[in-house]
């Protein structure tokens, strides 16, 4: 992975490694079956490192526990075993340290487009009103949503809305952006729009960002690295290095550097999930 370092930074003089941003180590979440006595174990063995400022994307079939994993490093699900570290510090539960974006906005239909923008800083009350609508106001700028600040959710559409739910989470100013598919449910012209301004956003802001998606065309176009979840119980079989910076213009998609990078991608995980099936039908067999 790149560790983004000055050449005035003292770890760069003296080749001392940072305290990364995040670190998951070993990690092991299970859950109960409901209506059974049985242990399901979503995540095993899982190690993840990233460094302040990364994109790294997240993908894997169905059920893998890529999801399940974002969601332990919101505080959201406990570990069962292993360790999370935010800054060399275990993760106790959620802060406002990160932003989770859903793939649905859930945004609140009765709240302006910028009383939406507001809402984590009233329930944070780290501002006052007039404050947490300047901030709204900025964010929604950086989006390209500053002319419909007084319009409602219903009057956005899909992309408009994705757009909004992103700016609610930054409004926190959150150090690690957690995002769960959030352009799955837009269409495919606006989802690639969005994937750019997405890059764009976090380096406007500063923001470390980790992403799950099924899509493994989305994940070579954002990522510094992805990192591909074997099936259940989920864990990094493979980290792919992507070798462009940022940003990225939508021109280095019809390269066949691109399409060389997403057929390696999907070859890992194919072979991850045929490997798995294998090992299942001789556990059968037995």
């Amino acid at each position: 992975m790149f560790l983004r370092m000055s050449s005035d930074s003292p770890h760069a003089v003296t080749g001392e490694r940072p305290v990364a941003h995040l670190v998951a180590k070993d990690v092991l979440i299970e859950y109960p079956t409901p209506g059974s006595d049985l242990i399901t174990t979503a995540v095993r063995d899982c190690d993840l490192v990233l460094d302040r400022g990364d994109f790294v994307c997240l993908v894997g079939p169905s059920g893998c526990g890529k999801t399940t994993l974002l969601n332990a490093v919101a505080g959201f699900v406990p570990l069962s075993g292993g360790t999370l570290e935010l800054d060399g510090r275990p993760i106790p539960g959620p802060g406002p340290d990160r932003a989770m974006v859903f793939q649905q906005p859930n945004l609140l239909p009765w709240r302006s487009v910028l009383a939406n923008v507001t809402y984590g800083l009233e329930l944070s009350k780290k501002v006052n009103k007039a404050e947490a609508r300047s901030q709204a106001a900025d964010l929604l700028e950086l989006v390209g949503l500053a002319d419909v600040a007084q319009k409602y959710p219903a009057q956005l559409s899909g992309g408009m809305q994705a757009r909004v739910n992103l700016a609610r989470a930054l409004a926190v100013e959150p150090e690690i952006l957690l995002l769960d598919e959030p352009f799955a449910a837009i269409d495919a012209q606006t989802r690639e729009l969005m994937q750019a301004e997405l890059l764009r956003i976090c380096a406007a802001r500063d923001v470390t960002a980790l992403f799950v998606t099924h899509d493994i065309t989305e994940a070579t176009f954002l990522a510094d690295r992805v990192c591909v979840f074997g099936p259940r119980p989920g864990r990094i079989v493979k980290e792919i290095q992507v070798p462009w910076g940022r940003p990225r213009s939508h021109d280095i998609r019809r390269t066949p550097e691109f399409t060389a990078l997403s057929e390696e991608i999907g070859d890992v995980l194919y072979s991850a999930i045929a490997e798995a099936r294998a090992a299942q039908l001789e556990g059968a067999a037995r």
